[in-house]
């Protein structure tokens, strides 16, 4: 359709991001909750620890906040996308924009790129901000491995956030995509360790998206666990395969 770019629909969902009070807020508390719980962690448990925490230990301590990001990210991105639904707008958006794609796309693009920003300068001053705290026995930013955790550790609650926006275009309903969300990422692995033998735990256990996800941001692995490579791989794979359904989805269904 003349007139319909991509560019500008990039705009549109930009600013209709930005519109929404609810973002901000919900945006500061996923912020506020990755720095508050890393500091807290920090200044707690390496003490319960003492000195057998070790290197590795203490920037898990400093990033522990990122569930709690996970947690708030995935309910702004659900909303994302069904507040559309929940409140009829997605009608006129799907007018403006017939062919449905592009409409997704930016939406995944400008989440994406808010999210990973603010998450990582979040990252960054829990960990700087912890390790202070920690003293002595803390890491430093130069440290092997300490970036790549950083980055990874964003890279997974960006990648939860979408993934929440991906199973909100798959639902279309606010309620059933916050307890699906949930039960994915915070209570299956659960489930798995109390119903599975050792053997299908560990086996299987490893490529849940919560548990790649966790190796994303890993400095250390245990024999069992993925690399941070891999956990990357799955990870991606089970967004890629989301993205595939929200797109066939959003192009074969009425709004």
């Amino acid at each position: 359709m003349t007139g319909v770019t991509f560019p500008r629909v990039l705009r549109s969902e930009w600013i209709k991001f930005w519109s929404l009070r609810s973002t901000v807020i919900t945006l500061s508390l996923a912020v506020a909750g990755f720095v508050g719980v890393g500091l807290l962690a920090s200044a707690l448990g390496f003490d319960a620890d003492s000195d057998e925490t070790g290197g590795p230990d203490v920037i898990g301590l400093s990033l522990a906040g990122s569930n709690i990001a996970m947690l708030v990210l995935g309910a702004l991105g659900i909303l994302v996308m069904t507040g559309e639904y929940g409140t009829g707008t997605i009608r006129s958006t799907l007018s403006a924009v017939p062919r449905r794609l592009p409409v997704l796309a930016a939406k995944v693009v400008v989440f994406g790129t808010v999210s990973y920003a603010l998450m990582f300068a979040a990252a960054l001053v829990s960990f700087v901000a912890g390790q202070a705290i920690i003293g002595d026995a803390g890491a430093a930013l130069s440290d092997d491995g300490v970036f790549r955790a950083l980055a990874g550790t964003t890279a997974f609650v960006t990648g939860a956030g979408l993934l929440g926006l991906l199973l909100g275009t798959v639902l279309r309903s606010t309620p059933g995509t916050l307890s699906t969300y949930f039960g994915v990422m915070f209570v299956l692995a659960g489930v798995i360790q109390l119903v599975l033998s050792e053997s299908w735990r560990d086996n299987l256990g490893k490529y849940l998206p919560s548990a790649a996800g966790d190796a994303m941001g890993s400095v250390v692995q245990a024999a069992d666990e993925l690399t941070p490579g891999r956990g990357a791989l799955v990870f991606a794979g089970y967004l890629v395969l989301l993205g595939a359904l929200a797109a066939w989805r959003l192009k074969r269904s009425d709004a």
